[in-house]
């Protein structure tokens, strides 16, 4: 663990004065237990994702929509290993950044990483954003803009009013979140049964002519998965971060990849995927196409859940913005810390300014492709970081350590991803 120590002070690099002048500053306050990281990382990736973007997927893949979200966790579950190990090597905010500059050492490569989190975790809640105008749609029919507007400055000033605030409001609304989708599972259950779609149908047997949208449904539904990686920037907040953080991250993926597996396939096996796919708010349409009855209680509790994941994507910006300005990376101004509320502030409230601008910019299916080929990237540097650390160090003990084929094939499938998914979109153009 000498290195994390290293990383650590390594931060200011600005002589003893600075050292002087850093101690006298507040600093952020470890208060996340296991359960509570757990539910941050799971808030996040069903917010980000099930809610907002299924009829999309089935848009692409059709009744081949559950093959989508496994092919999407198997690519998010490599890299959710390699994350694992390296957020018990390194339990600092800025993670990635930190990760990429100990295992790949490149100068300029930490701060571009840093900055590339940033622009995920901000073009990710701004597609959330742009979910919830649709959720709210079902409602009233009030104007988009003036919707994203209220609802950044209330997020940006929630997240800015303390981290134990914050994530205890996200792990509530996460366990109003998994009651959503039980309910959605509870009231599809008939029709499954009755369904005249057979399970061969939609097989990887019948999936013969199919890999196109399969391959594009799944690149939107890896969109969904994204959450895990962000808990990492909250190290500096959970207790024994060495043993828990990892531990988080893994359930929180795995519960997250079972409910998508069981919803999608309740979703097609029930609805007609073309109207699911055309829904602005496809679990708020599927309740009522399923039970006859208006949405009400579906759509406030996709509402709840959408912007929950965008709560949790702003906190994780400023934070990656923070453990950048202790690194050096960014001006020392983002460091600063409230001693009122323990947060950065003005880290939190440049991350909401961000948001707002890209929420108003980009539609929805954009901004969920931006966020899938950023993170793609970080997630191809982040496993040859950590395939580099263990060929040239020794594992450090008490740390969690995976196979090292993991990080090479979570960074071989991520850079296949990518080339893949541009590769389509480049004949989309053309054609």
């Amino acid at each position: 663990m000498l290195t994390v120590v290293h990383g650590a002070c390594h931060n200011a690099g600005m002589g003893q004065g600075a050292d002087s002048e850093e101690k006298q500053q507040p600093t952020l306050q470890r208060s996340l237990s296991l359960p509570l990281t757990t539910l941050y990382g799971l808030g996040n990736i069903l917010g980000a994702g099930i809610y907002v973007l299924i009829g999309r997927v089935v848009g692409h893949a059709g009744v081949f929509a559950p093959l989508s979200f496994l092919l999407a966790s198997l690519l998010a579950g490599l890299t959710a290993f390699t994350y694992a190990e390296l957020s018990a090597r390194f339990p600092l905010s800025a993670g990635e950044a930190v990760y990429v500059r100990e295992g790949i050492g490149l100068r300029f490569m930490p701060a571009l990483v840093g900055i590339l989190i940033i622009l995920a975790g901000i073009v990710s809640a701004a597609t959330i954003l742009r979910g919830f105008t649709g959720y709210l749609q079902v409602f009233f029919p009030a104007p988009d803009v003036a919707v994203i507007v209220v609802m950044t400055c209330l997020l940006g000033g929630l997240a800015a009013w303390g981290i134990s605030e914050s994530v205890w409001t996200a792990a509530l609304v996460t366990l109003v979140e998994v009651v959503g989708l039980i309910m959605i599972l509870w009231v599809a259950a008939p029709g499954v049964l009755a369904s005249d779609v057979a399970w061969p149908e939609i097989s990887l047997a019948a999936a013969d002519m199919h890999w196109a949208g399969i391959f594009v449904g799944g690149f939107l539904a890896f969109y969904a998965f994204i959450g895990f990686e962000d808990m990492v920037n909250v190290a500096e907040e959970v207790r024994d971060p060495v043993r828990n953080l990892p531990r988080a991250i893994l359930v929180a993926l795995g519960v997250s990849t079972l409910l998508y597996f069981l919803v999608a396939l309740a979703a097609v096996l029930t609805a007609p995927v073309e109207q699911l796919a055309s829904s602005d708010a496809p679990l708020a349409w599927l309740y009522s196409h399923l039970t006859g009855r208006e949405p009400v209680t579906i759509t406030l509790i996709s509402l709840f859940a959408v912007i929950n994941g965008a709560l949790i994507q702003v906190i994780m910006a400023s934070r990656v913005a923070y453990g950048m300005a202790r690194q050096g990376w960014l001006p020392a101004l983002f460091g600063r810390v409230s001693a009122m509320t323990r947060t950065p502030v003005f880290a939190t409230a440049s991350a909401a300014l961000l948001l707002l601008v890209m929420a108003l910019w980009l539609p929805l299916e954009t901004l969920a492709k931006a966020t899938s080929y950023c993170l793609l990237v970080i997630f191809t540097l982040v496993n040859l970081s950590l395939w580099r650390l263990k060929r040239r160090t020794a594992q450090p003990a008490g740390v969690i350590n995976v196979p090292r084929w993991v990080p090479v094939c979570g960074c071989l499938a991520s850079a296949a991803f990518v080339l893949g998914q541009g590769a389509l979109d480049l004949g989309l153009l053309q054609g």
